[in-house]
C-alpha cells in the first residue's frame, strides 16, 4: 500500500532528529537465520525506529536504536546500549502472559519481538471490567522478576490486545535489579521499589481516567496522593516534552519530504 508521499532522506538540518541516518527501516532483516520483510513503519524518532515485519513464523516488530551522529558525535554506542538493555529485559520476562515473545537481536542496535494484534490504549478506550485487574496482575509479574517498567506514564505503551487483554511493550528504559552482585545493595533495592511504586501509581492514573467507577476508596486516595518522585518527574519532564513537540512541529512544517513514522507520538 502506498500513501502518495515521496519518502526521501530528511534534510541535513533535521537529520539529527531521527535514529536512522539517510534511510528508512531496512526492507528486510535476518534474525536467527530467518528473513523478515518490512510491511509498515510505526514510529521513527530520536532514539529508535520501529516497524512491522513479516517472517516465516508470522508478524514481528523490529526496533532499531539510534545510529545517527549527534553534533558530529557518534551515537551508535547509545543505540547498541539501549538495545542490549531492552533485549535483556524482554529475556527476563519471557513466559509472562502479556509480554511479547523475544525473537532475537538484529544487527548491533536492534531487536525483534513477536507482534501483538491490537492497538495502543486510547484516551477514551472502552475497557472491560477486568482489564485493569489484569494489568495490575501483569505489572506484579514484572515486579516479581525484579524489574520496574518505569515508562507506564505513557498510555501508548499499554496495548489493548484484540483479545481485550493488556500487553506491555517497550522496555528500553526499564530497570532490572536482581538481588545479586552489585545490584543487591540497599540503595538500589530502595530505588527499584520507588520506581515500582511509580508503576502502580501510573496504572491507577489510567484506571481513574478510563474506569473511575471501578476505583476503590483506597486506590482513589493513592492516586490522588502524589509522591515527591512523581512531582519531580512532572517538573522535569513536562517542559521538555512540550519543547520537543513545539520544535518537531516547526521542523516538520518546514520539511518538504516526510519520514515514515516521524509524526507518531
Amino acid at each position: 500500500m502506498t500513501s502518495g508521499i515521496t519518502h526521501r532522506p530528511p534534510p541535513r538540518s533535521t537529520r539529527w532528529l531521527y535514529a536512522l541516518p539517510d534511510r528508512e527501516l531496512p526492507q528486510s532483516v535476518t534474525c536467527r537465520g530467518r528473513r523478515y520483510d518490512h510491511i509498515e513503519t510505526f514510529k521513527h524518532d530520536f532514539f529508535a525506529a520501529t516497524g512491522l515485519y513479516r517472517g516465516p513464523d508470522g508478524l514481528a516488530v523490529l526496533k532499531l536504536g539510534r545510529q545517527t551522529d549527534f553534533v558530529s558525535l557518534p551515537m551508535t554506542w547509545l543505540g547498541a546500549l539501549l538495545a542490549r538493555r531492552e533485549a535483556r529485559n524482554y529475556a527476563q520476562l519471557q513466559g509472562v502472559p502479556g509480554i511479547p515473545r523475544l525473537i532475537g537481536r538484529v544487527h548491533e542496535t536492534g531487536l525483534l519481538h513477536a507482534f501483538v494484534p491490537g492497538h495502543p490504549l486510547g484516551r477514551r478506550e472502552a475497557v472491560s471490567d477486568s482489564f485493569f485487574d489484569e494489568l495490575v496482575g501483569l505489572l506484579q509479574e514484572v515486579h516479581n522478576r525484579h524489574i520496574a517498567y518505569v515508562d507506564l506514564n505513557k498510555r501508548q505503551n499499554i496495548l489493548m490486545g484484540d483479545d481485550g487483554k493488556p500487553y506491555l511493550v517497550d522496555f528500553q528504559i526499564s530497570l532490572w535489579f536482581p538481588p545479586a552482585g552489585w545490584r543487591r545493595f540497599p540503595p538500589l533495592r530502595w530505588l527499584l521499589r520507588r520506581f515500582q511504586q511509580a508503576d502502580r501509581y501510573h496504572c491507577l492514573k489510567h484506571k481513574r481516567r478510563l474506569r473511575p467507577d471501578l476505583l476503590s476508596a483506597t486506590e482513589l486516595a493513592h492516586v490522588e496522593k502524589l509522591s515527591i518522585w512523581i512531582r519531580l518527574h512532572r517538573w522535569l519532564a513536562r517542559p521538555l516534552t512540550h519543547l520537543r513537540r513545539r520544535t518537531l512541529k516547526r521542523l516538520h512544517a518546514s520539511e518538504k519530504t516526510a519520514v515514515r513514522g516521524s509524526s507518531a507520538k
